[in-house]
């Protein structure tokens, strides 16, 4: 076991205020988010009740049911991509990790959707025609436009679904899930189409097929623009290119990446970026790396574990590849704390944003400490640079190393032990999924308010 005593702390006068961070971009709230998310959906319904005057007999509600279903499907397509659009204003407020658990819920709702609306269509017409529903399927999809379509589109997103469900990830390839995702575009084109050709809402309605055709196409215009345009502007602006690639620890490498201008990225302490290293093998995937280290005009750091090909692969980088970034993403910065106080929980790699948190994050001495777990002395990164900014801040720092029966159980669930006010500080916890569920249920025992425990995850 290692343990690096806190460094000693001066005395102060009367407790200072918290420090104010300086203004920085648009950052949207999680809360208003979900309000746009659901008053859109309301105006999905509405456009249903304007544009269906009556409904008439079993077979009638069925449809209009499947009606309603399609509209909130159609309108769910459009929440799904903008969740992951990587729009700044929703990266920086809500967070990559909160959008993902959205994005995952509201495709689990999608699916249902969609394939409940194709299931009483089908139904409705089959009742209002006096045929059986396998004949009616059959009809609509060889005489109806678009239907077919739709289907492919259907049956796209349900695949897309599967592959995101916890048994399948855990067999999947980071790279393999991340372009299988990709279909989604194509599934949404298609029901786009679908809607038009066959919506009733929209056959009769000029001003509901401008208002549709809108939202698509501001979706649309949002993926290119963040997720294509701007990774290339960048990449002319900046000029990234590997600079360094330095050993950290047993098998975790620090990736130094040079360019120009990068001050410009207003990159924060705790972001990460989406980095594609123009190599032969990696080109083609874009992967998500914290930063390690504040960000100079002229440097940036990330540090990266072998956890997987594209992980393993960054070792043998060499100088002056090319690099094309994304970003900066992310809210476990700064700018979240509430506190005076701030306690940065770690484990294992997840040492990578907290190090850079430790460097920038505004205290006085006393106000910070910094726990950091490490199963093994060999795992240790960043050693030298945590004991030297421990002892220029002032700030706390405690290394803990072992087995858990070398350490009488796991350290990280006994942290009031070490910080006995533990309620008055704001926590960023960075690590592995088991490690940081644990510390959450300590920090929530301990009475700290979920706001002021800042997470995120980048599990796929």
């Amino acid at each position: 076991m290692t343990s690096v005593h806190p460094a000693p702390a001066r005395e102060l006068a009367a407790p200072p205020a918290v420090p104010v961070p300086a203004p920085g971009p648009l950052r949207a709230r999680p809360g208003a988010v979900l309000a746009v998310i659901a008053a859109g959906a309301l105006a999905a319904i509405g456009l249903w009740w304007t544009g269906t005057p009556s409904v008439h007999g079993l077979g009638g509600w069925l449809t209009d049911a499947g009606r309603i279903l399609g509209l909130l499907a159609g309108y769910g397509f459009v929440v799904l991509v903008t969740l992951m659009a990587r729009l700044p204003p929703l990266e920086r407020g809500v967070g990559a990790d909160r959008l993902a658990r959205w994005h995952a819920m509201g495709g689990r709702y999608v699916v249902s959707l969609v394939v409940a609306h194709g299931l009483l269509i089908t139904w409705g017409y089959a009742v209002s025609a006096h045929t059986g529903v396998v004949g009616q399927a059959t009809t609509l999809l060889l005489s109806y436009p678009d239907v077919l379509a739709a289907t492919v589109a259907a049956l796209l997103l349900v695949g897309v679904g599967i592959s995101s469900a916890r048994a399948a990830r855990r067999r999947l390839r980071y790279e393999t899930w991340y372009f299988l995702h990709f279909y989604t575009y194509l599934a949404m084109a298609l029901a786009f189409s679908h809607q038009f050709a066959t919506g009733v809402q929209f056959m009769a309605d000029p001003a509901a097929r401008v208002a549709w055709s809108a939202l698509y196409a501001a979706a649309g215009a949002a993926i290119l623009w963040y997720r294509f345009v701007t990774p290339v502007r960048q990449a002319l602006r900046h000029r990234l290119r590997v600079a360094a690639v330095r050993p950290e620890a047993a098998g975790v490498v620090s990736v130094v990446v040079a360019g120009r201008h990068l001050d410009e990225l207003r990159a924060e302490a705790g972001q990460f970026f989406r980095w594609r290293f123009l190599t032969r093998d990696l080109w083609w995937v874009s992967a998500p790396y914290s930063l390690s280290a504040s960000v100079r005009p002229d440097r940036m750091r990330i540090t990266v574990k072998a956890l997987g090909g594209h992980s393993a692969a960054l070792a043998a980088l060499k100088p002056g590849t090319r690099v094309v970034t994304e970003g900066p993403y992310g809210a476990m910065t700064p700018s979240a704390r509430r506190r005076r106080k701030v306690l940065l929980v770690a484990g294992g790699v997840g040492i990578t944003p907290i190090r850079a948190l430790f460097q920038a994050l505004p205290a006085v001495p006393g106000d910070l400490t910094l726990v950091y777990r490490a199963g093994r002395e060999a795992d240790v990164v960043f050693r030298a640079e945590l004991e030297q900014l421990a002892a220029d801040r002032g700030a706390r720092l405690w290394i803990l190393t072992g087995t858990r029966a070398e350490l009488g159980g796991d350290p990280l669930t006994r942290l009031r032990q070490h910080v006995p006010d533990l309620a008055r500080h704001d926590v960023y916890l960075c690590g592995p999924p088991g490690m940081t569920a644990a510390v959450h249920a300590e920090l929530r025992a301990a009475g700290v308010p979920r706001r002021q425990i800042h997470h995120e995850s980048f599990e796929f």
